[in-house]
């Protein structure tokens, strides 16, 4: 999801749709990717809006697709919005290794107006070792796909050693945050949140957890080897990073005291179901998405739902 300066709300479907819904509630489909691949985790992801848009138009899509040789890959494209549907699609940061799943997706503009990118492994997670891979990263590019200025690597890399990279939030001070699926299967937790820094690596698959190892980073919290939080999209308000759990059919508030985690509180448990994203809105509120009908949930008759809640 991402809101438009008019207080309009973009909001992306794994199908390949992206749906405007206006103050009013009202739901109108505007755009549908053709050539998306949705299969597991993968399909059409984040979405970004330009810091300039009021001039340019410009909107940022992370999707996936058949590449070459039958391989799954992702992208980066940017597209124009003209008011009615988005059109002259330019690809901006290309051949991101796919899978069915570990896909990451979250797209933001930070700062300093260069677009961060979340890359899963891929299911491969030797890539996330290699800086010369997009795989299992935090990539940093300019609002033409080019690496940022000050990228460690010398390449679109910023941090690696990641799973599956999902939430990506800013804090009052510029400090920036990110959710992490920790291991999946029968040996699952291990959840992450994240301070990230330039050039870090954050250990994936070396280290988990309170695992330590001399030249790489541990996260600033994580959910333990007994629970799950499966933690997704990520917004910071009132000195909280708040993040969406799949799993954990939660809302997830991190209590945030400078560069750590006092606490981690949960809200809206098994209230809404699976919680993919949670950004904040123009209004000070929060909105939700769930995500009940990803084939893992357990769907009511009015989902998938966007909520508006309260934090406090």
């Amino acid at each position: 999801m991402a809101f438009l300066p008019s207080g309009d709300l973009l909001a992306t479907e794994r199908k390949g749709t992206v749906n405007l819904i206006d103050a009013e509630g009202n739901i109108s489909r505007i755009f549908a990717l053709d050539n998306v691949l949705q299969a597991g985790e993968s399909g059409l992801h984040g979405i970004a809006i330009h810091p300039d848009f009021e001039n340019n138009r410009f909107v940022y899509l992370y999707y996936t697709y058949r590449g070459n040789g039958d391989n799954t890959q992702n992208r980066v494209s940017r597209f124009r919005f003209d008011g009615e549907t988005f059109t002259e699609e330019r690809i901006i940061v290309d051949a991101i290794p796919g899978a069915i799943f570990h896909d990451g997706g979250r797209i933001k503009f930070g700062p300093d107006k260069n677009l961060y990118i979340t890359t899963g492994d891929a299911q491969n997670p030797s890539q996330a070792q290699d800086t010369t891979t997009l795989a299992g990263k935090i990539l940093r590019v300019t609002d033409t796909g080019q690496a940022a200025p000050g990228n460690p690597f010398g390449n679109l890399v910023y941090t690696f050693g990641h799973r599956n990279p999902q939430g990506l939030a800013w804090d009052d001070t510029g400090r920036l945050w990110a959710t992490e699926h920790g291991r999946s299967g029968i040996q699952s937790g291990l959840d992450e949140v994240n301070i990230i820094e330039a050039g870090k690596n954050y250990g994936w698959p070396t280290i988990q957890g309170d695992q330590t190892r001399e030249g790489m980073v541990g996260p600033a919290a994580n959910s333990g080897p007994a629970k799950t939080w499966a933690p997704a999209g990520a917004a910071i308000t009132g000195g909280s990073l708040f993040f969406g759990g799949l799993r954990g059919e939660a809302v997830y508030e991190a209590i945030l005291d400078g560069g750590r985690v006092a606490e981690v509180k949960e809200h809206y448990k098994g209230q809404y179901g699976r919680i993919r994203e949670v950004i904040t809105g123009p209004d000070g509120r929060l909105y939700i998405t769930t995500s009940n009908r990803d084939g893992r949930g357990n769907p009511a008759a009015d989902d998938d739902r966007i909520v508006s809640i309260k934090y406090n």
